[in-house]
């Protein structure tokens, strides 16, 4: 039979994944609790599916609970809708969190709900989209056995994959999820000042990162990190990186200081490709090591 779902904090992930679970058939939307009614009443809208409420005593009993909260209040959240009454033997509670551990769900287990976790590692920055491109997403998870015999088979049916992770682990896994889509975000805006600077129009300059960018994530797909890897570092290329740091010095100190440290953590893939020569790489340490000064 279909399961029914509430939701609880509803955003922009919440919003995305409860409308590919509606049209999916499998889990029907029961009841949406936001900070407040109307932002409620627009997720509901959104999703096509369920009903706004009010306040946790309003929700209606279901099968599994989304708690999609950010992650600082979701163990508070949990609590306060177990002193509601909401969770009951046999229920399903989950949240979204990356970052931390089902652990923090442990308000629900004592009214005698599994819980879990289950992180897809995509972003939600437009819930339209991302509803609608979630196959072939991996889904971090962990929690009670039984929370993941539900769970599992309703990630895999929106074309996800699962991936087991250990709760201590969380952390770090997280982090490389930051690195690869938040501080992507940095990098390209960082690029699109460079080019600023250069007097290069800000949308001309982002048609050039952008086939940069899908130019570098096909290679890297294809051949890896150390072969993807091109540019001046990459071929010991001194006197290139000092003048960039030049540049970037005397127009944005803050850009300097990002280059720079790229700039370090790029030279140990540049050693394992074996490119540029011993000598000039740590040239190129010597040089990004400390206050820069013109060569």
């Amino acid at each position: 039979m279909t399961a029914t779902l509430n939701i609880v904090g509803c955003g922009r992930l919440g919003k995305a994944l409860a409308r590919a679970w509606q049209a999916q058939g499998d889990w029907t939307i029961r009841c949406v609790l936001n900070r407040s009614l109307p932002s409620g009443e627009r997720a509901v809208d959104f999703i096509g599916a369920g009903r706004a409420v009010a306040s946790a005593t309003d929700l209606d009993a279901a099968d599994v609970t989304l708690i999609a909260t950010g992650d600082a209040v979701i163990e508070a959240t949990c609590r306060t809708l177990a002193r509601a009454g909401v969770f009951e033997s046999g229920q399903v509670v989950f949240h979204a969190s990356g970052a931390i551990s089902s652990d923090t769900l442990d308000a629900a287990r004592q009214c005698g709900a599994s819980v879990a976790s289950a992180h897809p590692i995509k972003s939600f920055a437009d819930p339209e989209a991302a509803s609608a491109d979630l196959a072939g997403t991996w889904c971090g998870m962990e929690g009670d056995a039984s929370a993941l015999r539900v769970l599992r088979p309703a990630v895999e049916a929106l074309g996800m994959h699962c991936l087991d992770i250990e709760p201590a682990a969380k952390t770090l896994y997280h982090a490389g999820a930051s690195i690869a889509s938040n501080y992507l975000v940095t990098l390209v805006d960082s690029a699109l000042r460079c080019y600023e600077l250069a007097g290069v129009p800000r949308d001309v300059g982002a048609e050039i990162v952008a086939t940069l960018i899908f130019g570098t994530a096909s290679n890297v797909s294809r051949l890896g990190p150390a072969a993807a890897l091109t540019g001046p570092v990459a071929r010991g290329e001194v006197d290139i990186v000092a003048g960039h740091l030049d540049a970037l010095d005397a127009a944005d100190a803050d850009l300097a200081q990002l280059y720079r440290a790229l700039a370090i953590a790029t030279l140990h893939l540049a050693r394992t490709q074996g490119i540029a020569s011993e000598e000039s790489l740590r040239a190129l340490a010597t040089l990004l090591a400390g206050p820069h000064r013109p060569l």
